[in-house]
């Protein structure tokens, strides 16, 4: 499956980046290409296709500066629609991170599949109101600040336990039928 999806993400690359500025932000898999493209570019397209399970499925993408954002959609889909959509996503990353770039996506990934579920969740388009989206992920901000964020949940269990006061640690606890072996934590402690 990882080996799949490194393989798409590869050739979708190869397809996007190969187009001319001046050519439409739509590839369709099976496709005439607008401007003769060499060989191997057309077995691209033919592996495209099969990669995505047939010719059903386009390629709509916008370009900004050096970010590529690439929406596989099938061909009921309007175009134009996934466009603007594509234009909601980067303006409410860009109103989330300041002028986003490559670093934060990388580095704030997590943000950045919340900024993308806030829009689009299960295929369905969810929000389109850049101000709804912000003021969404705002919140969610403010909530894991005030938990110690997620990634502090795992300090804080141990931070508990260690807490718990108990003159020795159990070894054997029993729960009606069920007997459960504690192993030795000292490491943890």
């Amino acid at each position: 499956a990882e080996e799949v999806q490194q393989q798409i993400i590869r050739e979708t690359f190869h397809l996007v980046l190969k187009r001319d500025d001046h050519i439409c932000n739509f590839l369709e898999c099976g496709s005439t290409w607008a401007v003769s493209p060499p060989p191997k570019a057309l077995h691209r397209s033919s592996c495209l296709c099969s990669l995505f399970g047939g010719s059903d499925y386009k390629l709509i993408y916008r370009h900004y500066a050096t970010l590529y954002f690439v929406f596989c959609v099938d061909s009921s889909e309007s175009e134009l629609g996934i466009l603007d959509l594509i234009q909601v996503f980067v303006e409410t990353l860009d109103k989330c991170f300041e002028n986003v770039c490559e670093l934060d996506l990388i580095f704030h990934m997590d943000k950045v599949h919340h900024i993308l579920q806030e829009v689009v969740i299960g295929g369905m388009v969810l929000e389109t109101n850049m101000n709804e989206i912000v003021a969404q992920v705002e919140a969610q901000s403010k909530l894991e600040k005030a938990e110690g964020g997620l990634s502090a949940a795992p300090s804080r269990a141990v931070s508990a336990v260690k807490n718990i006061n108990l003159p020795e640690i159990p070894r054997n606890i029993n729960i009606g039928d069920i007997n459960i072996k504690v192993p030795n934590l000292s490491q943890f402690m």
